[in-house]
């Protein structure tokens, strides 16, 4: 027997929520020199696999951990839209406040801006694992 579940739509107080709670987190992870450093030791392998880490942190703690299914959120391409917001805010909060703090300029210095560019995306990627797990709290629990 199928049970009734309420259907919670995806709203823009939603995105908001996710926000709070990537930033809430992504801030320690900016401005700690042992992220640039890690970000700059790693692989092209290591770097994606942080993507991957992100999206199934993110996928799980929006969909698997709680009883919201996926197919109840509109869809952009067939992605729930909220997926797209939670990765959207989890890595847009991460880079946002590496450029406020000038992050890059302050532990890759003397760094090419090329290399400043790569090191960044790959921090990046660090501090989102972090980030996904404030925003889709914030997006499950409130």
């Amino acid at each position: 027997m199928a049970r009734f579940r309420p259907r919670r739509r995806f709203r823009i107080a939603d995105s908001a929520q996710q926000v709070v709670g990537g930033f809430l987190l992504a801030g320690p992870f900016v401005v700690t020199e042992e992220v640039w450093t890690l970000a700059e030791s790693m692989n092209v392998f290591q770097a994606l696999a942080t993507v991957a880490i992100v999206f199934s942190i993110g996928y799980a703690a929006l969909y698997e951990a709680t009883d919201r299914d996926s197919d109840d959120d509109p869809d952009v391409a067939g992605v729930p839209i909220r997926f797209v917001s939670l990765m959207i805010v989890s890595y847009g909060a991460v880079a946002l406040l590496a450029l406020v703090f000038d992050a890059p300029g302050t532990f890759l210095a003397g760094h090419s801006t090329a290399d400043q560019a790569v090191v960044t995306v790959k921090a990046v990627g660090v501090g989102a694992i972090f980030s996904v797990v404030g925003a889709a709290t914030a997006d499950s629990v409130f």
